[in-house]
């Protein structure tokens, strides 16, 4: 058993047995290191100020990604390398080709948010050659800006695909080998992590049969992969959690299993990861994806944590169990498997044991004759929270009728739940609008739902109805048709 982390800053190995299961890697890097560079502003994952890069080992090599280093806790960073801001200039000052063009597309005028929009269009610079707009508009979501607004910076992106310098210069370029042999050395003396601090401790379990046994020793321990949402409960609810295990850096929990039936996700996949997979075979589950948190987001975030949180509002488990996925807990004395839709109790209850985890979720694959829809709905397109999320799963016999049909909506209560009333009410029935018009009312049955800060219980409630009358349109061949309502004059 070792009692510290080690990981690559820059250009320095760091290894780290002093600090507590809640502390930052912001706070680590802005306090302890002096790396001022990266700004904190919303502390929740939302401006991307705080945007660094951290590359880790993947089965295709050495991948770096932008996170939000505000809610990465410090105890995640165990074999990874931590990409700052003061890293991309040369040792002479010459700036990174991203900074540069930045500086001659006048992209920057207070320059707060600087740093991070940097980050994010150096990760995209890293990783795609000749992005499009749609690609670089993506690989901004995560970043806020109030000063230039979004063009400039877009140019700067564009400018610096087409002038791309010579590898000598990235440092992540030239320096790729030795950082590469540096992380496989971590990763192979690797053992089980113990650290304590002011009687709190973070456990990083060697594998997973360790992290299964440790859990059994500490069941109420808190689990933390991306740490997108329990970030925020340091942050923002200052939170003092102990003791804490770490298992982003399992690789038994990041496998991604494509069979002719089914798509099995491992609970540690991230949302990035997940989503050229299921967009390849669920398409519209992939532009789900698009709409979860910004990139940065995306890259930590993972499905897995998405679902053993129990929010009613999660994006992932109402489509997930429209599709009739089946999900694999795991404990130190076996695995068992289930139903998603049966995994959600109740508010904040869930049906795992103590000791227990999500190890998997295996995705059917909707039949080629299947129509699949999710929508979700939210004050802003983009990086927002879900007022209300629908899934429509449809099979149409060859007379027209409803073979069978699942339906299932977050945001609507205190679970991810289905819509059985509505079901009931559809299946056996022709596909028409007759029929549609009555099973709506059925939605009053399934679902009463509360009005909160995102929506008041009558909007979620029509919201929802309107979303089953989308979906017949959609799958009638009659496109949706947006209307608009002018408020009269007094």
């Amino acid at each position: 058993m070792n009692s510290a982390i080690r990981f690559i800053l820059n250009g320095e190995d760091v290894t780290l047995g002093d600090f507590s299961p809640t502390d930052t890697l912001l706070d680590h890097l802005r306090l302890t290191r002096r790396l001022t560079g990266t700004k904190e502003g919303c502390a929740e994952g939302d401006c991307g100020a705080c945007t660094v890069l951290v590359g880790r080992l993947t089965e295709t090599g050495l991948r770096y990604e932008g996170v939000n280093a505000c809610i990465r806790l410090l105890g995640s960073m165990h074999g990874t390398h931590v990409v700052t801001i003061e890293h991309l200039a040369a040792s002479d000052g010459t700036l990174h080709p991203v900074q540069q063009a930045m500086v001659d597309c006048h992209g920057s005028q207070c320059g707060f948010c600087t740093p991070g929009f940097v980050m994010s269009l150096y990760g995209l610079w890293l990783s795609n050659e000749n992005p499009s707009r749609a690609e670089i508009e993506s690989a901004l979501q995560g970043n806020l800006c109030r000063c230039t607004g979004y063009e400039p910076i877009v140019k700067a992106a564009e400018q610096v695909a087409k002038a791309r310098p010579s590898s000598l210069f990235d440092p992540l370029e030239r320096d790729r080998t030795e950082i590469m042999a540096k992380l496989w050395s971590i990763r192979s003396a690797m053992e089980t992590i113990v650290i304590e601090k002011d009687g709190a401790r973070s456990i990083i379990p060697a594998s997973l049969e360790a992290f299964a046994e440790t859990l059994s020793n500490e069941p109420q321990a808190t689990i933390v992969a991306g740490a997108t949402d329990v970030g925020l409960w340091v942050t923002k609810q200052m939170r003092k959690l102990d003791p804490v295990i770490f298992i982003n850096h399992l690789p038994e929990l990041q496998t991604i299993t494509v069979e002719p039936n089914s798509i099995t996700i491992g609970a540690g996949v991230s949302y990035s990861e997940a989503h050229g997979f299921l967009e390849a075979v669920i398409p519209a589950f992939g532009a789900l994806i698009d709409r979860i948190g910004g990139q940065q987001v995306r890259n930590a975030g993972t499905i897995g944590g998405n679902i053993a949180n129990g929010s009613p509002i999660g994006d992932t488990p109402p489509p997930l169990i429209a599709l009739g996925s089946q999900l694999t807990l795991r404990s130190h004395s076996g695995r068992r498997t289930m139903p998603l839709e049966s995994y959600f109790l109740d508010y904040g209850k869930q049906d795992r044991m103590a000791g227990e985890f999500v190890e998997k979720i295996s995705v059917p694959r909707p039949p080629e004759n299947a129509h699949f829809a999710v929508y979700k709905i939210s004050k802003r397109r983009d990086e927002d929270i879900s007022a209300l999320c629908g899934a429509f799963n449809l099979m149409i016999d060859l007379d027209g009728h409803v073979e069978n049909i699942r339906i299932a909506f977050g945001g609507m209560a205190a679970t991810p739940k289905r819509a059985v009333h509505v079901e009931q009410a559809l299946i056996g029935k022709p596909w028409r609008w007759d029929m549609i018009a009555a099973a709506r009312e059925a939605f009053d049955q399934d679902y009463q739902p509360l009005t909160d800060w995102r929506a008041s219980a009558e909007y979620r409630s029509l919201t929802a109805k309107n979303l089953l009358t989308r979906f017949f349109l959609e799958t009638a061949g009659a496109p949706a048709q947006l209307q608009r309502f002018e408020m009269e004059e007094a």
